[in-house]
């Protein structure tokens, strides 16, 4: 496994250009197969689980062709309705190729989705609304077997949590549902409105997209479209994490839509870290001096994340770094996986100022000066926090099994290399 080398302490500053939504475009790749017809998608990113979703097509059958960030997938020869269980234990939405095989085969096995080890993922609401639907699920030998029962009809869904990878699934079953399907209690993230979008795009008639209430009017057939990809927000907060707690500056630059930044910038404000939004352009000025805000009555801030509009789960571990740089002390609350926190044993060995409370709770007390470590890389968020952590140590860092950072970050070491941080991968 390749591992990640940096010397620091090192002080950001560059331009980079973020890449395209890792958590659109998985979902959108398997929703391509809803059609026979070419389906171009740009700004699709050059990451590992991207590569493993169009490989998965590839393999049912999908022509794929790849120029750079831009891809084209044709369903046109779609044969196969069993998955290759290998490529479905390495990336969690392969579970999302389950609807359009079935809607055009009949019939699907998708061995057990793999992915991050950051909790129990529950696949309970993905069976629960295809089963409204007509698609029926049976569990053996380490796959899901997804059989169309009667024509698909549409149906009032309430999810009991807002999946957001259930709401995908539902999403690409019921555009081609007879009738009208109502899916409450959805899950609305941007990458969630983003394939709502391309669906929209191939002749689907979906309404209610930047809410938690899905309007979706079955058509007869999808077609060929072309789609665009809107940057990563999750990796803009990683970059903008990163020059936070270096005390550097960035400037990102690419398809940028402010509304997605709204909670990340008012979260950030806890921290005195200010950054400039605008459409297609975030920057932030170096030399900000971090400092916890107390709350009202000299009460310890917490920051905890939900359901979007709050503030992603994904973005946490990148902010828990930046926290140790700051003057004060904050409560992280991890209300949605139960192993997320456990990065923190690192920090705590490189010398942060930590108390883990349990596996949903951290206290963050600082400013610490970190120690360089030799470390391991869990899952990709933690990974990419690990780096920041490097970043602000003192002597070389090395981070092992870099290849799970590098599932969701596009072109990680050049970017890093782009803001003046020695990475090395070896």
């Amino acid at each position: 496994m390749s591992e990640i080398i940096i010397d620091g302490p090192v002080r950001t500053q560059g331009v980079i250009r973020p890449g395209g939504n890792k958590n659109a475009a998985l979902p959108i790749i398997a929703a391509a197969l809803l059609t026979d017809e070419p389906v171009v998608i740009h700004n699709l990113p050059m990451i590992l689980d991207a590569d493993a979703m169009l490989n998965i097509a590839r393999n049912l059958g999908a022509t794929v062709t790849r120029d750079g960030t831009d891809v084209t997938i044709c369903a046109a020869g779609l044969k196969k309705s069993e998955l290759p269980r290998a490529l479905c234990a390495s990336v969690r939405t392969s579970i999302l190729f389950g609807a359009p095989v079935t809607i055009r085969c009949g019939k699907a096995t998708v061995g057990l989705p793999g992915g991050d080890f950051i909790g129990r993922r529950r696949l309970d609401s993905h069976y629960y609304g295809l089963k409204k639907l007509g698609i029926s699920n049976k569990l053996m030998s380490g796959a899901v077997v997804f059989t169309q029962e009667k024509k698909l009809s549409g149906a009032d869904i309430f999810l009991d949590e807002a999946s957001v990878t259930a709401t995908e699934h539902i999403l690409t079953a019921a555009v081609l549902a007879k009738g009208t399907t109502i899916l409450r209690n959805a899950a609305a993230e941007p990458h969630v409105q983003q394939l709502a979008e391309f669906l929209n795009a191939m002749g689907a008639d979906i309404t209610g997209i930047d809410t938690n209430t899905y309007r979706i009017h079955g058509v007869e057939r999808l077609h060929g479209c072309e789609f665009t990809l809107e940057a990563d927000h999750i990796e803009v907060a990683s970059f903008l994490c990163l020059a936070a707690a270096t005390g550097g500056g960035v400037e990102l630059e690419g398809n940028i839509h402010p509304r997605h930044y709204w909670m990340t910038r008012r979260v950030f404000e806890k921290l005195n870290i200010h950054f400039r939004l605008a459409n297609g352009h975030i920057s932030m000025r170096p030399g900000q001096r971090l400092k916890i805000a107390m709350d009202a009555g000299n009460a310890i801030p917490m920051i905890s994340d939900g359901p979007w509009p709050q503030f992603p789960s994904d973005m946490m571990s990148c902010l828990i770094v930046a926290a140790t740089q700051a003057k004060g002390t904050i409560l992280f609350f991890e209300k949605m996986f139960e192993s997320r926190i456990y990065f923190v044993d690192r920090l705590i060995a490189m010398g942060a100022n930590a108390v883990v409370c349990d596996p949903h709770r951290v206290v963050i007390s600082g400013p610490a000066k970190l120690r360089p470590l030799r470390m391991s890389s869990p899952d990709i968020r933690a990974g990419m926090a690990m780096i920041i952590a490097a970043c602000c140590a003192r002597g070389r860092s090395t981070i092992q099994n870099a290849d799970m950072v590098f599932r969701g970050y596009e072109n990680l070491i050049e970017k890093l290399r782009a803001l003046g941080v020695p990475a090395e991968l070896v």
